[in-house]
């Protein structure tokens, strides 16, 4: 008896989410499908013209977002950034440098301080054991 693989698929917002790009901003034959295992691994080994400029100038999901700023998701909310932001507008935000920026920059940078401590402190341990 031969088994039939059956194909995984995922809804676009799942792969949007993986390709990290702002599912309202792609086109609307990939928001109304279901993108398949292969079809994602496609997109992400030869992203065509739409994906690369999408990446390139946005609109971007919060996530990206975040991180071409440096500081957490939970970060913009606090800052007031609730929509996503073009490219050209995350690079207007650096450029300000509002206080709240700067402030949660500050605080990312203390967590990942905290993180790497903690990192190290049970490789230590790890070791010593």
């Amino acid at each position: 008896m031969t088994q039939h693989q059956s194909t995984q698929t995922m809804k676009p917002a799942t792969a949007a989410r993986k390709l990290g790009v702002y599912l309202e901003a792609t086109p609307a034959e990939f928001r109304e499908g279901v993108v398949s295992r292969a079809e994602l691994n496609a997109l992400q080994t030869d992203p065509p013209e739409w994906l690369r400029e999408l990446r390139r100038t946005g609109p971007h999901p919060r996530p990206v977002v975040a991180a071409k700023l440096g500081v957490s998701i939970a970060g913009l909310h606090r800052g007031g950034i609730t929509e996503p932001l073009t490219t050209e507008q995350i690079e207007a935000l650096k450029q300000e440098r509002p206080e709240w920026l700067e402030r949660e920059q500050a605080l990312q940078a203390e967590v990942r301080k905290e993180a790497a401590r903690v990192k190290k402190l049970h490789a230590e341990r790890a070791q010593s054991a």
